[in-house]
C-alpha cells in the first residue's frame, strides 16, 4: 500500500485485449468500444433497484471491522470513498425524482377518488349582508353606464347629423355610379359610359341595342329647399321614352277596335326629377313591349291561316272563332300617371290575364334561346330535342320527323288560349241562363279550381227538389280548346264543337232524360210497370232543339196508362188512358160496333194539363197522378 500523499499515476494499457491466438501464432485483437457501447456497458453496472439505506448499512458493516489500529486509515477512506458505480450521481437524482413523481401521483388519485381522502374548503364566516349598500351601489353603477351611453349615443346622433348634411348639399357621382352598376350593365366607351337596357343576356335576339348613356350633371350643388337630386343623369334613346303596354281584348266584329290615337298623350312627357332607377324601369318596359309586338307582327305575316291575320300599324287583328277576333295593340303614352282607354267609343277593356301570358310566353322564348336542350352524346349537335334522339331506335317516319320539327310561335300559343277562353265563358254564360229560364229541374254547377291554361272542367248536377236521392243526374263537361266533352252519367262521351247550339241542344237531352229517368224510379216506387221508355223518342212532332223524351206505364191493377213526354221546346206532356168501358158516358159510341165485348178494348189518350195540376215540380206531381189512378 503506498504511503498516504504520494498520487499514483495508473494509465490504461494502450494495446488491445487478444481475442485469439492461431495456430501458426497470429494474435486476433478484440475491437475497442465506441463511446455510446462503452456508455451502454457502464449504464448496466448500476443497481436502480439498490436504495440508499441498504448503502448506509453495508458501510457500518465495513467500519465496524476495520481494526481499531487503523481508524485513523479508516476515517480518511470514510472521507475519499471512490463511487460504487459509475455515474452514481445522476442514478441518485433519477431515484429521487421517481420518488418524488410517484408521491405526487398518489396524492392526486387520492384527491380524484374521494375514497380515501376528501378536500373541503375552510368555512369562513361571510359579512352580514347590507340590502341598502348593495341597492345603492347597482344604483350607482347603472346610472355610470347609462350616462356612458347617453354620451356616446349623442355623439353618433351628431355626427351622423353632420353628414346628413355634408351628403344633401354635395352628392357623390362615384356612389351613386357604383349603385347604378349594380343593377344595370354598363361599359366605358371613350370618355361615355354606355348602359345597356336589351334582354340579350336573357336570351333575347331583338334588334335593338337598348343602350343609354350615363353623365354627370352640371350642378351638383343642390340649394337650400330643393328636393332630392341626384348627380347622374341617364339618357335614353328617343323611341324609348314614355311608357307603353300591350292592350289585349277579345271582341266581336260590330265593337270598335282600339286606335293607336286612343292610347297616347299628346304633349304630355315624364316628369324631369323622375329617378334614374324608374326611368330605367320605364325605358326597358317599353323596349320589352315593342320586342313582343314584334314578334307577334312577325308571326301573324308568316302564319298561314283560313283567315288571314291583318298588321295594320301598330294593331294585329286575329280571327278566333267566326264572329270574335283577338285584337291585340302596341300602346304608347308618354305620361306616368296611369293608363287609360278610350271607353267612350265602345273600346273593350285590356284583359289582364291575357297580357300576363303574353309576356310569360315572351320570357319563356328567352329562357328556351338561352338554354338549349343537353346533347346526347356530347358531340352531338346542340338544341336536338329527346323525340329526335330516339326517332332513329324507335325507327320513326318521315311524317312524323316532320311533325318534331314544328313548333308552335307565340301567336298560336296565344290563340289558343283566347279560344278556349271564349269557350269557358259561352259554357258559363248557357248554364246560367238554362238555370234561370228552368226553375224544374234544379241545375248546381261547380267548376274545378285546379284547371289548365288549355283545358277546364265543370261537373253539373241535375236534380228534382225533395227527389234528391232518386232524381239526380250527374254530368261532366271537358272545355277543351275548339270542342267541348260531355261525360254522360253511363260513361258515354259525347264531342261537341264550339257552337252554342250544341251545348245548348245537349244540356236540353240531358235535362229531359232526367226528367223521364226520375219518373221511372218513381214508378218502381209506386208499383206502376215500364211498358216503354225511350231516350230519343221517334215519334211525335220534331223539336227545334234538343231531342225529346217518352216514358209509358202502366197501373198495379192493369186499368191505367200514364204516357209522359218531355221534349226542350215541347216542355212536358201528359196523357191518360181509360178501357172503353170506363169512359164517360157523355162520349159518343159508334153505330157499327154493337157487340159489349169491344168495350174492354183501351180507349183514346187524354191529356192532363200539368200546369193546374198541384205539386211543387213534375216528380210531385206526376206522384200524385199516380196515387190517384191507383186507387
Amino acid at each position: 500500500m503506498a504511503a498516504p500523499g504520494v498520487k499514483v499515476s495508473v494509465e490504461a494499457v494502450l494495446e488491445n485485449q487478444i481475442q485469439e491466438v492461431s495456430h501458426d501464432g497470429q494474435e486476433t485483437y478484440v475491437a475497442p468500444l465506441s463511446m455510446s457501447e462503452n456508455l451502454t456497458r457502464l449504464a448496466h453496472k448500476i443497481d436502480f433497484s439498490k436504495s440508499d439505506e441498504d448503502e448506509e448499512k453495508e458501510v457500518k458493516i465495513k467500519t465496524e471491522e476495520n481494526d481499531e489500529d487503523d481508524e485513523e486509515m479508516g476515517k480518511e477512506m470514510m472521507q475519499f470513498q471512490p463511487p460504487q458505480w459509475p455515474w452514481e450521481s445522476v442514478r441518485n437524482k433519477l431515484r429521487n425524482a421517481l420518488t418524488e413523481v410517484s408521491v405526487l401521483a398518489d396524492v392526486l388519485n387520492i384527491a380524484k377518488e374521494k375514497r380515501y381522502m376528501v378536500l373541503d374548503p375552510v368555512s369562513q364566516e361571510q359579512p352580514p349582508s347590507k340590502p341598502a349598500v348593495l341597492l345603492l351601489a347597482k344604483r350607482k353603477s347603472l346610472s355610470g353606464a347609462a350616462n356612458i351611453l347617453i354620451a356616446g349615443a349623442g355623439r353618433l346622433f351628431r355626427s351622423q347629423t353632420q353628414h346628413s348634411l355634408l351628403t344633401s348639399k354635395r352628392q357623390d357621382f362615384h356612389s351613386e355610379l357604383l349603385r347604378l352598376h349594380q343593377n344595370w350593365r354598363l361599359k366605358k366607351v371613350g370618355k361615355a359610359i354606355i348602359g345597356d337596357l336589351s334582354f340579350k343576356s336573357a336570351g333575347s335576339r331583338f334588334w335593338h341595342n337598348g343602350a343609354f348613356e350615363v353623365t354627370k350633371t352640371a350642378d351638383s350643388e343642390q340649394q337650400p329647399g330643393d328636393g332630392y337630386k341626384s348627380p347622374l343623369e341617364i339618357t335614353v334613346p328617343s323611341d324609348l321614352e314614355g311608357r307603353s303596354y300591350i292592350h289585349v281584348c277579345i271582341k266581336s266584329d260590330s265593337e270598335n277596335a282600339p286606335q293607336n290615337g286612343s292610347f297616347s298623350g299628346v304633349g304630355n312627357k315624364l316628369p324631369d326629377d323622375l329617378h334614374w332607377q324608374q326611368k330605367l324601369e320605364i325605358a326597358q318596359n317599353v323596349l320589352f313591349c315593342k320586342e313582343l309586338f314584334a314578334q307577334l307582327a312577325r308571326e301573324a305575316v308568316q302564319l298561314k291561316a283560313p283567315i288571314p291575320h291583318l298588321v295594320i300599324g301598330n294593331q294585329i287583328i286575329s280571327q278566333v272563332f267566326p264572329g270574335i277576333q283577338l285584337c291585340v295593340t302596341l300602346c304608347h303614352e308618354n305620361t306616368i300617371d296611369k293608363k287609360h282607354t278610350d271607353t267612350g267609343n265602345g273600346v273593350p277593356q285590356t284583359s289582364a290575364v291575357l297580357e300576363h301570358s303574353l309576356h310569360q310566353l315572351l320570357r319563356a322564348l328567352h329562357q328556351n334561346n338561352l338554354n338549349p336542350s343537353t346533347p346526347h352524346p356530347v358531340t352531338a349537335p346542340i338544341g336536338v330535342s329527346k323525340k329526335r334522339r330516339l326517332a332513329g331506335a324507335q325507327a320513326t317516319g318521315k311524317k312524323e320527323l316532320a311533325e318534331f320539327n314544328q313548333s308552335e310561335c307565340l301567336l298560336e300559343k296565344i290563340l289558343k288560349q283566347v279560344r278556349h277562353m271564349v269557350l269557358q265563358n259561352r259554357v258559363c254564360k248557357l248554364i246560367d241562363n238554362l238555370t234561370c229560364s228552368m226553375p224544374d229541374p234544379c241545375i248546381l254547377a261547380h267548376w274545378s279550381v285546379s284547371n289548365q291554361n288549355l283545358q277546364s272542367s265543370v261537373k253539373l248536377q241535375i236534380m228534382s227538389n225533395s227527389y234528391e236521392q232518386i232524381g239526380r243526374t250527374p254530368l261532366q263537361l271537358v272545355i277543351g280548346v275548339d270542342q267541348v266533352k260531355g261525360v254522360c252519367k253511363d260513361g258515354r262521351v259525347v264531342t261537341l264543337s264550339y257552337e252554342e247550339h250544341e251545348i245548348k241542344n245537349f244540356l236540353l237531352t240531358q235535362i229531359a232524360q232526367h226528367q223521364v229517368n226520375g219518373i221511372q224510379a218513381i214508378a218502381k216506387v209506386m208499383g206502376w210497370q215500364v211498358l216503354q221508355s225511350s231516350s230519343h223518342l221517334g215519334v211525335g212532332p220534331m223539336e227545334k232543339i234538343g231531342h225529346a223524351a217518352g216514358i209509358m206505364l202502366i197501373s198495379p191493377s192493369g186499368d191505367r196508362i200514364l204516357a209522359v213526354r218531355n221534349g226542350p221546346d215541347s216542355h212536358t206532356k201528359v196523357s191518360v188512358q181509360f178501357p172503353r168501358n170506363q169512359q164517360s158516358i157523355t162520349e159518343s159510341k159508334s153505330d157499327v160496333i154493337i157487340d159489349g165485348k169491344w168495350d174492354n178494348l183501351w180507349g183514346y189518350f187524354k191529356e192532363v194539363n200539368v200546369d193546374k195540376m198541384k205539386g211543387r215540380n213534375l216528380l210531385n206531381k206526376i206522384e200524385l197522378l199516380m196515387a190517384a189512378l191507383t186507387h
